[in-house]
C-alpha cells in the first residue's frame, strides 16, 4: 500500500470548511477544475464520496462529518509544527542552562548574568560548569548548551562562535607591594617571585614566551589552576600574579594592576554553541544577555 499524499489534507480541510468546490478553490488559490480532480482523488483515497450533490449545492457525508474536526485539527497542529518558533514568554519560562566556562569568567561575569538572568526570567537556572580543557565534545553532545573561551585552532566548523570581548594580559599586585610604588620595567618584573596559571600545571607559557625574546626569564613561586587562586595568593603574599583584565575585573579589587613591560598578543574570548541551538528562540536570548552582560561590565 502506497503512502498518503499529505497534501490532500489541506484540500479536504477546505472541502469540509467551505461544503463546495469554488470556495475551496478559492481559499488554497487553485481553479475550479484543479480542486474538482483533487476531491476525485479524495474520493479514490478514502473510499467515500464525501460531498454529494444535494439540489444546487453539495452536501457532507457520514464519514465527511465524522472526520471534519479531526482533520481541521490535523491542519492546525501541522502548520504550528512548521511555522518559526514564537519567542517564549520568559516571566513563565522554566529552564535549565549549563553554561561552561574558565572559573574566572563564573566569578568575574556571573553575577551580573545570573543578575539580569533572573530580572527577566525568573523561572531560568544558569548552571555554570568549570571548564577544564578546550575540548567542546560536551558542547557536541548536548550536555553543554554555551562554552566560552579563546576560539583554538582545531574547533570543529560546526560550532558557532560569537565574539564577546577582547582581552589582554596585566600584572596584579597586592596593595602596597613595592611593584604598586614605582614603574614596572622589564628587569623589576622578572626579578619578582611569580605565579604561573596553568590547567594542566604547565611551567611555561606565553608570558614566558614573551619574555624569552628580550632575554628575560622570571621566576615561578608557585602554579595554581586559575585566575582567582592566582589573585588570592597575590592578594596575602610579595607574589606577583599575571593574568587577562577583562576576566578578572571584579575580582581584582583592591589590588595594584599595571601594564606588563612588554608586548604580549591581545587575544578575544568568544561564545560558542551547538548549530542544535541556533533556532531555538530561548537559547538566542540566553546567547544575548551574555553579549549584553560582558558588553555592560567593565
Amino acid at each position: 500500500m502506497s503512502a498518503p499524499d499529505l497534501n490532500l489534507l489541506l484540500t479536504l480541510d477546505a472541502l469540509l470548511s467551505e461544503g463546495n468546490v469554488t470556495g475551496a478553490a478559492k481559499r488554497l488559490h487553485l481553479s475550479p477544475s484543479a480542486m474538482s480532480r483533487a476531491l476525485a482523488r479524495l474520493r479514490d483515497t478514502t473510499g467515500d464520496p464525501l460531498l454529494v450533490r444535494a439540489g444546487r449545492g453539495l452536501v457532507p457525508t457520514p464519514r465527511a462529518l465524522e472526520i471534519r474536526s479531526r482533520v481541521s485539527q490535523l491542519v492546525q497542529d501541522a502548520q504550528a509544527v512548521l511555522r518559526p518558533a514564537e519567542a517564549p514568554d520568559l516571566q513563565r519560562l522554566v529552564r535549565t542552562f549549563t553554561l561552561r566556562s574558565s572559573e574566572g569568567f563564573a566569578e568575574n561575569f556571573g553575577p551580573d548574568l545570573i543578575a539580569l538572568t533572573r530580572s527577566q526570567a525568573p523561572g531560568v537556572l544558569l548552571r555554570f560548569v568549570q571548564k577544564l580543557d578546550k575540548d567542546s565534545a560536551q558542547l557536541r553532545g548536548g550536555a553543554v548548551d554555551l562554552e566560552t573561551g579563546v576560539i583554538a585552532s582545531a574547533m570543529g566548523p560546526e560550532v558557532r562562535t560569537q565574539a564577546l570581548f577582547k582581552d589582554r594580559f596585566v600584572g596584579v599586585v597586592r596593595a602596597g607591594h613595592a611593584l604598586s610604588r614605582r614603574k614596572v620595567t622589564s628587569a623589576k618584573y622578572a626579578g619578582g617571585q611569580h605565579i604561573g596559571i596553568s590547567r594542566e600545571g604547565l611551567e611555561m607559557g606565553p608570558i614566558d614566551e614573551a619574555m624569552r625574546a628580550l632575554g628575560l626569564q622570571r621566576e615561578t613561586a608557585a602554579i595554581v589552576g586559575g585566575f582567582s587562586t592566582a589573585l588570592a595568593l597575590a592578594r596575602a603574599s610579595d607574589l606577583i600574579a599575571t593574568v587577562p583584565e577583562r576576566h578578572t575585573g571584579n575580582l581584582r579589587a583592591g589590588m595594584h594592576t599595571f601594564a606588563l613591560p612588554f608586548a604580549t598578543p591581545a587575544f578575544t574570548v568568544s561564545l560558542l554553541w551547538h548549530p542544535r541551538f541556533q533556532a531555538d528562540p530561548a537559547h538566542q536570548w540566553l546567547r544575548n544577555i551574555v553579549l549584553e552582560t560582558c558588553a555592560l561590565s567593565p
